[in-house]
Formats: C-alpha cells, structure tokens, sequence
C-alpha cells in the first residue's frame, strides 16, 4: 500500500468546511460539515475547555451522529456559533430525526483569543450565530485556508512568559492516505506552549526570548527553573476534528480521538496544561465500509494531529496588535531559527 498526502480535511469524502473570519477584529469560527452525518466522538485533555454538545459523543448515549462540528473563538462567548450552524442545518433539513422535525447535532468547541486585538479593533467583537451561519453557508468540499483564518484568526501560541514574548498561532490541515483508508485533522492551535518539529523537537513557534529576536524554548526554561508569568487558566486552548473515512462505532471514533491526542503531545510542549482546554472531535463518514484496521488509523490520526498542528503555525503570518507586532514563524525563520535543541 502507498501513502499519499494531500493536506485537507476534505480529503474525507463527505465533509465540507467553512471559515467566518471578523473584519474588525482577529477572530472568527470554522465548521465541519458532515451533511449526510457522521459517526462522533470527542475526547478532551486540557484542564480548562469551553465546549457544547459533548456528553451526548459519548458511547453510551443515543446519538450515534453528528452533522456538524464547529471550532470558534471568542471564548465561551464563540459557543453561540454553533446556533448559527443549526439554523442552516435546520433550513436544509438536516439533522437526527425524532418524528418531529430534524434537530441538527452540532457540537463545539472555543479558544481564548480575547487578547488580540488590533490597534483599531473592536474587543468586543467575538463569533456569535451569525458568524457560524456565514462558515456553514461558505463550506464546500475544496481545500479551505489555513493561517490567520475561522478559528485561527486570533490564535497565538507560547504564553508562559507574558504575551507580550508569545507569537502567532492559526489553523492548519494536514491528510494521509493509506489504502483505502484516509485520515485528516484540522487544528486551531492556540496553545500556551510551542509548537515545535515533531520529528527534532525544535521549536517552530512559540515563547520568544527577552529581546523578541529568537525562540526561548519553553519546557527547557521550565526545565532549568526560570520564573514564568502562569496565566489564566482557560485562556489557551488547542481544539481540532480528526476525521477519516473509515466505518467506525462511537467508541472506535474515541480511540481515534484519543491517539490523535498523542499526535498533539509531540508538536505542542508543554500539551494538555491546566492553562489550556484541548479537546480533539474525531469523525467517521464510513464511505469504506470494510472492516477498520484501528493500528493503522490511530497511527494516522496521530501523525496527521501534529503535522496540521505544525501547518497552524507554519502556515500563519504576524499581525499587528496594541502590545505591538506579533510575530509568526514565518517572522522569525521558521524551524531553522537559532538552536532550539529538545531539552
């Protein structure tokens, strides 16, 4: 068997995805679209997440799937995207009939972008329903944007020492095919660590050091004990959809969930803090109804979570702010900046 990489989340038959990026602001939503629904699961390891409509992914629980997945930002304030997204479901007739109507099933989840705004910006702009209603009616089935857009418009990453040292986070895709099998994953990374190389461990993006002009290295401050500025907790957040066509059960669509996680831990450090809120959606169109082989896939799954969450901030360009510039790793030379050997 090859594999074949193409780099969108649409390389999922079946799904379509939409932005909504604010104009007077750095922040917006994106959503998954799974019109002829699909198998859920969500699994969610940082300390602090801002999400809806997740208890009912659970396995035990009746529905078994979903027609939408949305990402925002705006904090919990980002939460009212998914009504928008129902709406539009709603409209087009969409969503799990019960005998009186279909009640589209649109679960969420929020990063803390808040803090970026710009020199002429409204703060009080956050994604609401109208915004989400925008990304649903853009979804289609080509590849969608990445960098400053939907829910990665306002991200940024590497806070542990102020944000005033942090830089520019976005959101990335990144798809294998192996076989018959594909599995793709779509990040919003925001988190408070780096994002680094997922094969060397160096630094791509993250903490900058005093004098702005390089990459620290986070957990190896940590490590050697320097002083960090702890913030919020919740105001972080890494939150992203791994999908595959595969015929999975909820609880199989878990365990993609889970390993992808794995993939999170080796391009965000430190991952999964009580500063952060990752939760990770995993969905299964079952367009190859073949019996799954679950080794294979949650390798994918994996290796797809990091390298999208690697492209998040590859693929994002610095903005102007009220604190200044915030740069991207584009800004600062990308992976090949300085020594940023792992600790």
């Amino acid at each position: 068997m090859s594999t074949i990489y193409s780099g969108a989340l649409t390389d999922v038959t079946g799904l379509l995805v939409g932005h909504f990026t604010h104009a007077r602001r750095p922040t917006g939503c994106t959503v998954v679209l799974a019109p002829e629904g699909a198998v859920g699961a969500v699994d969610v390891r940082g300390a602090a997440p801002g999400t809806r409509e997740t208890d009912l992914l659970d396995a035990s629980n009746l529905v078994d799937k979903v027609h939408a997945i949305v990402l925002s930002g705006g904090s919990a304030f980002g939460l009212d995207a998914a009504t928008g997204v129902m709406r539009w479901l709603d409209e087009h007739q969409i969503g799990f009939e019960t005998g009186h109507g279909c009640v589209p099933i649109v679960p969420a989840a929020v990063l803390f972008d808040l803090p970026v705004v710009g020199p002429d910006d409204d703060a009080r702009v956050r994604p609401d329903a109208e915004s989400g209603y925008a990304a649903a009616q853009a979804a289609n089935n080509q590849p969608a944007l990445e960098g400053n857009v939907g829910a990665g418009a306002g991200a940024s990453v590497g806070k542990l020492f102020g944000l005033d040292r942090s830089m520019k986070g976005g959101i990335g895709q990144y798809s294998l095919s192996v076989g018959p099998w594909t599995v793709a994953a779509l990040i919003a990374c925001n988190a408070v660590g780096d994002v680094v190389d997922p094969d060397t461990g160096t630094v791509i993006a993250g903490a900058r050091s005093v004098d702005g002009v390089g990459l620290l290295n986070t957990q190896r401050a940590l490590v050697a004990g320097e002083k960090l500025q702890a913030p919020i907790p919740g105001t972080n957040t890494t939150i992203g959809v791994i999908a595959t066509n595969a015929r999975l059960t909820k609880a199989q669509a878990k365990r993609l969930a889970m390993s992808a996680h794995d993939g999170l831990a080796r391009s965000v450090r430190p991952a999964h803090t009580p500063f952060d809120g990752d939760t990770l959606f995993a969905l299964a169109t079952g367009r190859h109804t073949a019996e799954p082989d679950m080794l294979l896939l949650t390798t994918l799954a994996a290796e797809v979570c990091a390298r999208a969450t690697v492209r998040a901030a590859t693929q994002a360009h610095g903005i102007e702010t009220i604190r200044g510039f915030l740069p991207a790793s584009c800004d600062l030379g990308g992976a090949g900046n300085s020594a940023n050997t792992p600790p």
